[in-house]
């Protein structure tokens, strides 16, 4: 039985500055996927284009097994999507909100929003504007729960929180995974939640999928090393996916395979941070420009 929720194939769509390129990647159910690139890699146009918020020129995206498109007002009672900031009316009550809200969704479920608001310590009776970011962003996972949406796609619901509301709601999806069986599309450039979190990583640059799989296996795909620089640097630098130097000081990535083994440097695994830094770099030793 096939356990993807969504599976996205060779999707495109083309700006006069901007192209997506047959991207393709699939979610299972009850994954947490982080989705990663630096700005302007298409991270915000994959999401528009996978549920027809702007018109893919060609791809399909089956949602539960079904084409999208061909199913879409019935799919999205099972799909919520948070782009960017959650912007809300700043005087209007939450059961203000939720009345209007509820009336979008036929299996809206009011026994569990209201086991949610408890969950979430979230008053009704409260004004958006009397709310705090992470508080926002909970209300909206009760809003999304609370029509019993198996997939959740969340552009940046953790960016400008502080580092205990972030850790919050990262034991929130968590739960959601592992309770409810809830499958999260998760994009953000705060990489050290998806350390903590993501099972699976896909990552894009200028458009283009460059690897899409677990966690463990995309960041052992790579080796680090740091050090002083030497001779011996100096035979292997060119095999480096990119490098750094500084004074007498030098750091490096290397693809796992591509690392010629020496005894003058202890090569690591890296984190998700230092890999997105070194893909970027564009040719080896790129200095930041100023």
């Amino acid at each position: 039985m096939n356990s993807n929720v969504l599976e996205v194939t060779n999707l495109n769509k083309k700006y006069p500055s901007f192209e997506l390129k047959d991207v393709s990647f699939s979610l299972k159910q009850g994954e947490i996927m982080g989705f990663v690139g630096r700005n302007g890699a298409g991270k915000t146009t994959t999401i528009k284009s996978m549920f027809n918020i702007v018109h893919p020129d060609s791809g399909t995206v089956l949602f539960n097994g079904v084409p999208f498109l061909d199913h879409e007002l019935e799919n999205k009672q099972k799909l919520s999507i948070l782009l960017g900031g959650i912007d809300y009316y700043p005087k209007t009550k939450l059961k203000t909100l939720s009345k209007v809200t509820k009336r979008f969704y036929k299996d809206w479920d009011e026994t569990k929003y209201a086991l949610l608001l408890k969950r979430f310590s979230l008053d009704e009776n409260k004004r958006v504007q009397e709310l705090s970011a992470g508080m926002k962003v909970k209300y909206s996972l009760a809003i999304a729960l609370s029509h019993h949406a198996n997939v959740l796609v969340l552009d940046e619901p953790t960016s400008g929180l502080d580092p205990i509301s972030r850790d919050e709601l990262l034991e929130i999806f968590e739960k959601l995974v592992d309770e409810e069986k809830v499958s999260i599309l998760f994009s953000t450039h705060i990489t050290s939640d998806l350390e903590k979190c993501a099972d699976t990583i896909t990552y894009i640059q200028q458009g283009k999928i460059i690897a899409s799989k677990g966690l463990k296996d995309f960041k052992n795909d790579y080796l680090f090393i740091k050090g002083e620089e030497s001779d011996t640097f100096t035979k292997i630098k060119d095999k480096a996916i990119s490098y750094h130097s500084r004074h007498n000081d030098i750091e490096a990535l290397f693809k796992k395979e591509d690392y010629p083994s020496n005894d003058t440097y202890t090569p690591y695994v890296p984190d998700i941070d230092t890999i997105m830094v070194y893909l970027e770099r564009k040719n080896a030793n790129e200095e930041p420009s100023i």
